[in-house]
C-alpha cells in the first residue's frame, strides 16, 4: 500500500507543483479583483459537477462492484462499458442544460456577483469551460477501471496534462500580446480531451478495452444507480459547503480570490496525501472483503490511517505557524499585494487545522463504499452541511468573509467524528489496530515539536522574506529544516521507523 500511495502521492505532487505554478500566474498576471474572481468561480462549476457526478459519486459506487467483478471474473470488462455509455449519456444532458441556464447557474452559486462585471463574465467563462465537465468525468471513470487494476501511473498523470497545458497558453498569450484570461479559459476544455485520451489509451494498453456502446437498464446498472445515487448526495452535499463558502466570500471584495488562494495551499497535502490514500484504499479494501480477509482489511485501514497522519499532521502544523511565508513567496508579486496575502495567510491558518480532517474523510469513507454503504455518509453529509451553513451564514454578519473558511473547517471535523462513530456495527475490521493507536499520538508529538522549530526558523529568516531575491532560498530553507527536525523528532518518539520508510522506497524503485 505505501508503494502505491507513494506512486499516487509523486504524480500528484508534480500535479500541485504546477497548479501552483498556474495559480502563481493568474495571481500575477491577472491578480484579486473581479477577472480572477470570474475564473474561479467560472471554474469551480465544472469542478464541482465532476465530484458530484465522477470522483465523489459515480466511483464510489462504481469502484467496489467493478473490482469485486474484477476479483471475480464477472465480465468486468462489459460491465464497465454499459457504466461508461450511462454517464456519457446522463453527461451530456446535464452539459446542454448547463449551457442554456449558465446565468441561473452563476447567480445560484454566486449571488454576490449580481449587477456588476463580475456577474457576465462568469457567464461568458462558464460557458466556455463547462463542457471540461464531460471529458474529466469519463476520464474519472478509466481511472477508476485502472485503479481497480492495480494500475496507478496515468491516472495520477493525467491532472500534470491539464496545468502543463494552462501554463503553457498563458506563456503564449503573454509573449504574442493576447488576452490571458481568454487563453486560460479556452485551454481548459482542449485538456479534458487530452485527459480522457490518455487513460483510454492506458486502460486499453491494461486489457481493458472501454468503448461506447449501446446504454442497457440491466440488473447491474440497476444497482449501479442504486448505490451511485446516495453518494451523488453526499457528494452534492459535499460541493454545496464549498458553494456556501463562495456565496458568503461573494459579497466581500476580493474574497473569492483569498480562499481560492487558501484553497490552492491546503489542497496539497490533501491532494498528495488524503486523495492518494483513498484511491488506494478503496480497490484494496473492496478485494479484501470480497476474498473474506478481515484482519487484511484492517491493516489495510490502519496502515492507511497511519500514513496520512504521518504526512498530514506536520502540513496542518506548518499551515497555521507559518502561511504569511508561504503566501509571500508563492502569490506576493504583481498585482497580488500585501494586504492579499494577509488575508489569505488567515484563511491558510483556519484551513490548516482542518486538513487532518479533510484527510481522515478519505481514510474513513472507504470503509463504507467497499460495502456499497452510501446512504450514511449522506445523511453525515447532510449534518455537516447544516453545520457549515449555520457557521459561515451566521457569523459572516459579524466577522466578515473569514466566516466561510471557519465553517468549511468544524464542518470537516464533525464529517469526520460522524464516519468514525457510524464503522462501529461493521466490528473489529472497521477498527484501528493497537499499532495505530499508538502511533497517532507520537505523530502529534513530533509535529508540535517541528512547529516551535518552524516558529524559531521563520523569526530568524524573517528579513530574508522582505527581500524579493531571498525569498525563495529563505522558504526552502524553512521547509527543509522543518522537514529534518520532523523525521529526527518522529524517530526518537517511534512515529515511524526508518526500516520501513526504506523498504517501501526500495520497492517503489
Amino acid at each position: 500500500m505505501l508503494t502505491s500511495v507513494f506512486t499516487v502521492s509523486g504524480w500528484t505532487m508534480l500535479s500541485r507543483i504546477l497548479g501552483f505554478v498556474r495559480d502563481i500566474m493568474i495571481a500575477g498576471l491577472i491578480g484579486p479583483g473581479p477577472i480572477m474572481d470570474a475564473f474561479v468561480a467560472a471554474f469551480r462549476l465544472p469542478n464541482m459537477f465532476r465530484r458530484f457526478f465522477a470522483e465523489g459519486a459515480f466511483n464510489a459506487a462504481f469502484v467496489p462492484m467493478f473490482s469485486k467483478r474484477l476479483e471475480g471474473g464477472d465480465d468486468p470488462e462489459g460491465f464497465a462499458q454499459l457504466a461508461f455509455s450511462g454517464l456519457a449519456l446522463v453527461l451530456l444532458f446535464v452539459v446542454a442544460l448547463a449551457m442554456i441556464f449558465m446565468p441561473a447557474l452563476v447567480w445560484a452559486t454566486a449571488e454576490g456577483f449580481a449587477g456588476d462585471q463580475r456577474f457576465d463574465l462568469t457567464v461568458e467563462f462558464g460557458r466556455v469551460v463547462f463542457p471540461y465537465i464531460f471529458f474529466i468525468s469519463l476520464a474519472a471513470l478509466l481511472s477508476g477501471v485502472l485503479n481497480s487494476t492495480g494500475r496507478f501511473v496515468a491516472a495520477a498523470a493525467a491532472p500534470v496534462l491539464l496545468n502543463i497545458m494552462l501554463c503553457t497558453s498563458m506563456s503564449v498569450a503573454v509573449w504574442t500580446g493576447g488576452s490571458v484570461p481568454g487563453a486560460l479559459v479556452w485551454t481548459i476544455p482542449f485538456a479534458g480531451v487530452v485527459q480522457l485520451a490518455l487513460v483510454w489509451v492506458a486502460a486499453t494498453r491494461a486489457g481493458q478495452r472501454i468503448v461506447p456502446v449501446r446504454p442497457r437498464w440491466t440488473p447491474a446498472m440497476k444497482q449501479l444507480v442504486r448505490i451511485a445515487v446516495p453518494a451523488a448526495l453526499a457528494g452534492g452535499v459535499m460541493q454545496i459547503n464549498l458553494l456556501v463558502g463562495q456565496q458568503v466570500a461573494s459579497n466581500f471584495e476580493s474574497a473569492v480570490s483569498w480562499l481560492y488562494a487558501a484553497d490552492r495551499l491546503y489542497q496539497l497535502p490533501l491532494g498528495v496525501v488524503g486523495i492518494a490514500v483513498g484511491i488506494v484504499l478503496l480497490p484494496d479494501l473492496s478485494r479484501r472483503l470480497r476474498a473474506d480477509d478481515g484482519s487484511g482489511a484492517r491493516m489495510a485501514l490502519s496502515r492507511a490511517g497511519e500514513i496520512s497522519l504521518a504526512l498530514t499532521v506536520p502540513c496542518a502544523v506548518a499551515l497555521v505557524v507559518v502561511p504569511i511565508p508561504l503566501i509571500t513567496v508563492l502569490f506576493q508579486r504583481g498585482n497580488f499585494g500585501v494586504d492579499d496575502t494577509a488575508a489569505t495567510a488567515l484563511a491558510v491558518a483556519i484551513y490548516g487545522l482542518g486538513l487532518p480532517a479533510f484527510v481522515l474523510q478519505k481514510v474513513l469513507q472507504p470503509i463504507y463504499f467497499a460495502r456499497e454503504d452510501t446512504k450514511r455518509p449522506f445523511h453525515y453529509a447532510i449534518v455537516s452541511l447544516v453545520v457549515n451553513a449555520a457557521l459561515a451564514i451566521g457569523l459572516s454578519p459579524y466577522i466578515g468573509w473569514i466566516a466561510a473558511a471557519i465553517g468549511t473547517t468544524i464542518a470537516g471535523w464533525a464529517m469526520v467524528l460522524l464516519l468514525a462513530r457510524g464503522v462501529r456495527p461493521f466490528g473489529e475490521v472497521a477498527r484501528f489496530d493497537d499499532r495505530f493507536r499508538s502511533r497517532m499520538w507520537r505523530i502529534c508529538a513530533a509535529s508540535a515539536v517541528m512547529g516551535v522549530a518552524l516558529w524559531a526558523l521563520m523569526v530568524a529568516l524573517s528579513p530574508f522574506f522582505g527581500v524579493a531575491n531571498w525569498r525563495w532560498m529563505a522558504l526552502v530553507l524553512l521547509i527543509v529544516l522543518g522537514g529534518v527536525v520532523y523525521y529526527f523528532a518522529g524517530r526518537m518518539f517511534g512515529a515511524f521507523k526508518k526500516s520501513e520508510l526504506k523498504a517501501a522506497l526500495k520497492r517503489q524503485r
